[in-house]
């Protein structure tokens, strides 16, 4: 089943038309990456589908639900994650609190509890914790260990999964990963594709959208892949149709280099 849909998607920054009439669907389960450029409009897409950015035409739709207009918090709690290509950690906190950011939109206690219902407060805290460190020993049972300790501490490839872990924290339906290789060494991110199948066999119906430049990376995690160019979806396929696509290879390679 369909999952998300956008129609003739199109995002306007003044006369610069960063989105053209894209139409992409991402079903239940499946993994789709994405492919293109620099400033090929990828994470306007992923900005504009958890409602960054406001399209000047076009629709989207998460689980048959319009979510054009919807403010950022209230499409976190419909169900869409993401992360970012530059980290949005917040380094001189614990590792735990901010994978306990991303539970934010989940949270079932307030101001009332933490002045006169403490044990309920606290239970929640409580389990909150237990998942956290659940996420988090899927990749590193270090980072459990680590937990207290400051995330700025942490290697590249450790904040990665704290990361992936904060987004999941979030119970999302859709994960939008935005470059999550960026930085590492290749050592780093044949683990970060290790990282990438354990969440497909902890969430088996989780569906996600990756970003990347690392074509190891996109053959390796996605079913099919979106290739943009200036804004537009060129081609759409599976990986190995798409690497050939002449426009695909012409975009990151100039027609001379497509020629030669």
């Amino acid at each position: 089943m369909t999952l998300l849909e956008t129609r003739g998607l199109t995002v306007r920054f003044g006369g610069l038309v960063a989105l053209d009439g894209v139409d992409l669907e991402v079903a239940e389960g499946e993994t789709v990456g994405v492919i293109g450029p620099n400033g090929s409009g990828k994470t306007t897409l992923f900005n504009t589908l958890t409602g960054l950015y406001a399209p000047a035409a076009g629709a989207i739709a998460f689980r048959g639900r319009d979510l054009v207009g919807i403010e950022p918090h209230l499409i976190a709690r419909l169900g869409i994650a993401r992360t970012f290509q530059a980290s949005r950690l917040c380094l001189g906190l614990s590792v735990f609190d901010n994978v306990l950011i991303g539970m934010h939109a989940r949270r079932r206690t307030g101001l009332l509890d933490a002045v006169v219902r403490r044990p309920r407060l606290r239970a929640e805290i409580h389990e909150a914790i237990a998942r956290a460190s659940h996420f988090l020993g899927l990749f590193n049972a270090d980072l459990v260990a680590r937990g207290w300790e400051r995330v700025g501490q942490l290697p590249q490839i450790d904040r990665r999964r704290v990361e992936i872990c904060r987004a999941l924290a979030s119970v999302p339906q859709l994960l939008l990963l935005d470059e999550p290789s960026a930085g590492m060494n290749p050592e780093e991110t044949a683990e970060l594709m290790k990282d990438l199948q354990i969440v497909r066999e902890e969430m088996p119906g989780l569906s996600i959208v990756i970003i990347e430049h690392d074509m190891f990376v996109i053959e390796g995690v996605s079913r099919r892949v979106a290739a943009f160019n200036y804004g537009r979806k060129i081609a759409e396929g599976p990986f190995a149709a798409v690497a050939a696509h002449e426009e695909v290879r012409e975009a990151y390679l100039g027609k001379e280099g497509v020629r030669a």
